[in-house]
């Protein structure tokens, strides 16, 4: 199972390359739900796709299924309700938790409870996340299983046009964009990637692969300043944690905040996606497994610090 995380594309494309060293033929399936309304402009990706890209249309799938049934339209309302409201309450805690972590950090104290204190603080960060994940778990699932998602004629129609698709492609790319919109997209059309079929991923599409999706932003102007966990992704590569344009995104000369960053997901990897990066993962199957960093790879290591992965 081999799957590649690029940096963005904008400015460094990469892409095209990434796909010729693939070296296999047969058609591109294009998901590039992310752009929303712009999903269908998609002629400078089929460009840098060598003229292979045929284009999934998740995004103007969804839009077209919703449209087309209406118990379907109110019951995807209510979902992103409830994940709307769930998520607003896991902003407040996390927020008290992050900054909990930074005061008990801070606090001169020569006594060993300090460490103890620390530890706690933490763990109570942890205890966030994983509540959260829990309940985003619980969302998702009433959803997928409702009987208003699963008796759509529409929607089931709408997947298995994108079945077809995606298992007929010889390579999977995933562009970036809104991720919550993507992974909203690819969750409602009930996309699943063949094991054996590579997927290219940059941005958010590198974020979707992994699970969980985590988002960060250490310059944003107002609210959550703490990287928060968002969603669930499609777990292609367990125990790596994405971070697209993390150059401009994360104050990286902040050794305690990255620290922090790093070990509040034990078991997991932070791999820094900038211009030009460009990391290849090959396993053997998609089990519950973590994937093996690939030598060289960048990552954020315990202390804060961006290193260079060195197999043991």
């Amino acid at each position: 199972m081999t799957t590649i995380l690029l940096g963005p594309q904008r400015f460094t494309t990469t892409v095209q390359a990434t796909l010729r060293s693939l070296d296999c033929e047969g058609t591109v399936a294009m998901i590039n739900a992310g752009w929303e309304e712009r999903e269908a402009e998609d002629a400078e990706l089929r460009s840098v796709l060598d003229g292979r890209g045929v284009n999934a249309s998740l995004y103007g799938r969804a839009v077209e299924a919703l449209a087309g049934d209406r118990d379907l339209r109110v019951a995807i309302i209510a979902h992103r309700t409830r994940h709307a409201e769930l998520r607003a309450f896991y902003g407040i805690r996390l927020q008290a938790a992050w900054d909990t972590v930074f005061a008990v950090m801070r606090r001169p104290s020569k006594d060993d409870v300090a460490a103890g204190a620390r530890r706690s603080a933490v763990q109570a960060l942890r205890d966030v996340d994983d509540w959260y994940a829990y309940e985003v778990a619980r969302i998702v699932e009433t959803t997928a299983t409702s009987q208003v998602v699963q008796s759509s004629e529409a929607l089931a129609r709408q997947r298995r046009e994108v079945a077809e698709i995606v298992s007929g492609a010889a390579v999977v790319a995933i562009a970036g964009g809104h991720v919550g919109i993507l992974m909203e997209t690819l969750r409602l059309l009930d996309v699943a990637i063949p094991p054996q079929t590579p997927v290219i991923a940059w941005s958010a599409g590198a974020m979707a692969v992994c699970d969980p999706v985590v988002l960060f932003h250490d310059f944003a102007p107002q609210g959550v300043t703490a990287p928060e966990v968002h969603d669930r992704g499609l777990g292609r590569l367990r125990g790596i944690v994405p971070l697209p344009h993390a150059r401009r995104r994360l104050a990286l000369e902040d050794r305690d905040r990255m620290a922090l960053f790093a070990n509040r997901f034990p078991g997991h990897r932070l791999v820094p996606l900038d211009d030009g990066t460009i990391v290849r993962f090959s396993v053997g199957d998609s089990s519950s497994r973590p994937a093996v960093l690939p030598e060289g790879a960048r990552f954020v290591d315990p202390d804060g610090a961006i290193a260079a992965w060195e197999p043991a």
